[in-house]
């Protein structure tokens, strides 16, 4: 296990500077600058801002300096907001991204497994073709697309929850909704497919016929081994999950990392752009490590190699 851990870290390594790598040199060959606007700035003053971030040396030279800092962590000030660190600010957005994107994918494992259990359980019966039928809604209607939808309904018809910011209990429940639509969709069709492959197996006939209650074939025999599917998808869907919500972040106000993101690629913020790009990027490496992990620690017959 310990060899497994470190030699997937050091994989880590080329991963991450290949995609360091790639996103400096599209940032930088983007058209426009971060010092571009609507009115037009002196000449001196624009040659000094690009000598003090260092914007008028030779693009290798930044280049190197880029990987040299992103080594020491350092990502530098922003563009946008000079008195501000960039890590100071993916820390203040992922906080808001993070509890958005764990409460969204929370209510989609809660709701999507038993959703795909009862499905598969009840394969081409009624329930089995609801089930499939709201898993094809979730999938079909986008977020942008729902987000605005909800907020008409439940906001601004119903004036059950607030429109937009983040700043309650109540507040957190229509981006969750949105959010999580798509992810409910997707596990519910997972753990259907696995548990369909399960509930054939020898082993789960053999605990039939030692006359156990269904429930219990279902929920101790075969559901570990069925939900395995579902793992495998938690990893690149927990970061997904966190990307994923730029447009519920747009569309509710929220104060996330996504929304920064946005912003920093509009104003061609480079060093925040880069910093949540390789922070996103890291983020998914490690998720995707720690689904290996569970995935071997849920089903013996899986060897880490």
């Amino acid at each position: 296990m310990i060899t497994f851990i470190l030699r997937r870290l050091l994989a880590f390594v080329p991963t991450l500077w290949l995609i360091a790598t790639l996103s400096f040199f599209i940032v930088r060959l983007a058209p426009g600058g971060p010092f571009q606007s609507e009115k037009a700035i002196p000449p001196a003053a624009k040659a000094q801002l690009l000598h003090t971030y260092g914007l008028d040396r030779p693009l290798a030279e930044q280049y190197g300096r880029f990987l040299w800092n992103t080594v020491r962590g350092d990502f530098g000030v922003s563009y946008r907001y000079p008195n501000r660190r960039v890590s100071e600010i993916i820390g203040d957005g992922f906080r808001v991204s993070a509890e958005l994107g764990a409460w969204a994918l929370l209510f989609a494992v809660l709701v999507g497994v038993p959703l795909g259990v009862i499905a598969a359980v009840r394969q081409n019966r009624a329930e089995d073709y609801a089930v499939m039928g709201i898993a094809l809604a979730g999938v079909s209607v986008p977020s942008f697309v729902l987000a605005p939808v909800l907020v008409l309904v439940f906001s601004l018809t119903l004036f059950w929850f607030p429109p937009a910011l983040w700043s309650g209990p109540s507040s957190r429940v229509l981006p969750v909704l949105a959010l999580s639509a798509a992810y409910i969709s997707f596990i519910a069709r997972l753990a259907r497919a696995g548990m369909l492959e399960v509930l054939h197996m020898d082993f789960v006939r053999t605990a039939r016929a030692k006359g156990l209650a269904e429930v219990v074939v279902v929920v101790k025999h075969a559901l570990p081994i069925g939900i395995l599917p579902v793992v495998s998808y938690l990893g690149p869907a927990a970061a997904r999950v966190v990307t994923g919500s730029i447009v519920i972040e747009q569309v509710f106000s929220i104060p996330g990392l996504g929304r920064q993101l946005v912003g920093a690629a509009f104003n061609r913020d480079y060093t925040l752009v880069l910093g949540v790009v390789l922070f996103y990027a890291g983020l998914l490496l490690v998720l995707n490590l720690l689904v290996d992990l569970a995935y071997a620690w849920l089903d013996p017959r899986v060897e880490l190699s």
